[in-house]
């Protein structure tokens, strides 16, 4: 491990997973969403939506309502639908946010404390957020429910959905803004998804300077499945977590061998 004087750390948190229980919301949701689109004859499972997830291309809930409306079109030999993508996104938002954030969004657990990212503030690790959820789903969350004061934040709206990491990079150089370019920079990536860990592995390669982690953490839904954890860890994560208040200060300066 390097001295501690010669490099920073940093962290950035994706949300949805890890800084809130999206299962009875996002996915739900997204279930909503598919049923109502296949006419009532189709609700996904935690488990199938858990597996389209895997893939590793399906970060955006909109998207992946509409590809799995499609899949169940397919698997029943019905021709493929044309769908509405507006009407489809106003139908999951109605769901999910609903008129003044009065949705499922009011219900979500949180998962994360504003204690724990004191801490992190008191141990000299600068954090931010890089998430594909919509930029007003996420500053409630943060700023309403955590009662954080302008965090860092690169939203769906900011930045290509993931697994490009352009976005990450982005909530990276905001966060350094102010700080010594000299030193040497850690930058962990905690996320729930395949392509959550799959956008650290393409950091890597596009901005080689500094030294990426990726961090699974498993979502509440997931944390009996050695399956779901098994997947992060094929793709790159260097740990899974059952919550991300474990990656505390000292497990990141024990993961840092940069």
């Amino acid at each position: 491990m390097q001295d501690s004087q010669s490099r920073a750390l940093m962290v950035v948190f994706d949300i949805d997973g890890v800084v809130r229980d999206v299962a009875g919301s996002y996915r739900r949701a997204l279930a909503d969403t598919v049923e109502q689109f296949t006419q009532g004859q189709y609700r996904p499972t935690m488990a199938e939506i858990d597996a389209l997830k895997a893939e590793g291309c399906w970060n955006n809930d909109w998207k992946a309502s509409e590809e799995l409306v499609y899949r169940f079109c397919k698997a029943q030999n019905l021709e493929r639908p044309t769908i509405d993508y507006s009407a489809l996104v106003d139908f999951f938002q109605s769901r999910y946010r609903g008129q003044d954030f009065s949705g499922y969004i009011q219900n979500e657990p949180l998962l994360m404390t504003r204690a724990y990212l004191e801490q992190l503030t008191q141990a000299n690790i600068a954090w931010g957020f890089f998430s594909g959820a919509t930029r007003g789903s996420a500053s409630y969350v943060l700023e309403h429910r955590l009662e954080l004061e302008s965090p860092v934040l690169v939203a769906m709206e900011d930045a290509p959905g993931k697994p490009d990491p352009t976005g990450l990079m982005a909530t990276v150089e905001t966060l350094r803004e102010g700080q010594d370019s000299n030193l040497s920079l850690t930058v962990f990536y905690v996320g729930d998804t395949v392509a959550d860990i799959q956008t650290v592995i393409n950091a890597r390669s596009q901005y080689p300077n500094i030294n990426w982690i990726g961090v699974g953490v498993l979502p509440p839904h997931a944390q009996d499945s050695p399956e779901y954890a098994q997947k992060l860890k094929e793709v790159g994560a260097i740990a899974t977590l059952n919550n991300v208040q474990d990656l505390t200060p000292e497990l990141m300066q024990s993961f840092d061998h940069g």
